[in-house]
């Protein structure tokens, strides 16, 4: 680690699907540019994944090619720490300490718990509604100052800032209280089929969601059923999300502004925009698609640098631990 950068981090889950157009563009697409200018750590979090009920068969294998596309997406093992979450004991040990500086109220009011307890009403465990401290555990066991976050993770961030300076607080200035990192343009990709809603994995209209892993053909065919409006315009607008999300989803991925997008396709048709911005996600995801596949191929490969990651990881987050044991008062253990 060099010393001069700043720390960033951030954590995905894995799951029976890959990663989605709007983690990509929000997060993971960002993560390979950042290698150059900081320390970073990025890991799979499997952890976080059993808050809902996983076969552990399929969970295993959705974390390897949840890993794999990781670094298909650009991340380099050798620039940055690359791991699983459940490989590295700090992020567990470290919880136990947050959250008895963590006040019930403030996990109470977590959305993402509300609506995910909505959605598994017959699972509504304790992990479920603590798992927001062992966020904040995965940031501040590393002392992260950057955690590229979506706009709709920005609660969990604040929990963890607020967690560390009662810490601080309490026991002495020792954690960095961590900032978001949010993408300027694109941090909200939203549903192709009801654009007032977020992409995600769990939209009841597959149609709404491009996958990273999609073939052409999968994409292309869902962008041509993507929701627009009845004003035959391409322009940023209010009132117009459908196009406003297809005009951030292209400036995106083609390094266009969005003015320069409503420029190429003034007079143009929905149906001809629809199509570009398809065949542009289509071009940009191929690579990705096609990496994936031949990590997948080389097991050992992936074995070694998850490996390697881990031992990383951990001799990072192992100096913070023992250093929050010896605060709390807790007897060294050697």
């Amino acid at each position: 680690m060099d010393k001069e950068k700043k720390l960033i981090l951030s954590l995905i889950q894995p799951s029976a699907k890959s990663f989605t157009l709007g983690n990509y563009i929000g997060s993971v697409g960002n993560w390979g540019k950042l290698q150059d200018e900081y320390n970073c750590v990025y890991g799979i979090a499997d952890l976080h994944a059993i808050t809902v009920k996983q076969d552990p068969v399929e969970l295993r294998k959705n974390s390897l090619s949840a890993y794999a596309l990781m670094l298909a997406c650009g991340i380099d093992p050798e620039k940055s720490v690359a791991f699983f979450q459940s490989h590295n004991k700090c992020h567990a040990e470290l919880n136990w300490i947050l959250a008895c500086n963590t006040q019930f109220g403030e996990l109470s009011r977590m959305t993402q718990f509300k609506d995910k307890s909505a959605k598994h009403p017959d699972n509504i465990n304790a992990g479920l509604f603590t798992y927001p401290v062992l966020m904040a555990a995965d940031i501040l066991v590393y002392n992260a100052d950057l955690v590229p976050v979506g706009i709709d993770q920005k609660q969990h961030l604040e929990l963890a800032r607020n967690v560390a300076q009662r810490f601080n607080y309490v026991y002495g200035d020792f954690f960095k209280v961590p900032e978001a990192y949010i993408p300027k343009v694109g941090a909200k990709i939203m549903s192709l089929t009801d654009p007032t809603k977020k992409m995600s994995k769990s939209d009841e209209n597959q149609n709404g969601c491009i996958y990273v892993l999609d073939d052409k053909d999968t994409i292309i065919r869902k962008f041509k059923k993507a929701v627009t409006d009845s004003d035959a315009e391409i322009k940023f607008a209010e009132g117009k999300d459908g196009i406003n999300n297809l005009l951030t989803i292209y400036s995106v991925i083609t390094s266009k502004t969005v003015e320069e997008a409503e420029a190429e396709f003034s007079g143009k048709g929905y149906g001809e925009f629809k199509l570009a911005v398809g065949e542009v996600v289509a071009d940009k995801l191929a690579p990705i698609r096609e990496e994936h596949a031949r990590l997948m191929a080389d097991k050992a490969y992936l074995k070694k640098c998850y490996t390697e990651g881990a031992m990383k990881a951990q001799s990072i987050a192992q100096r913070t631990v023992t250093k929050a044991y010896r605060k709390v008062g807790f007897v060294d253990a050697r």
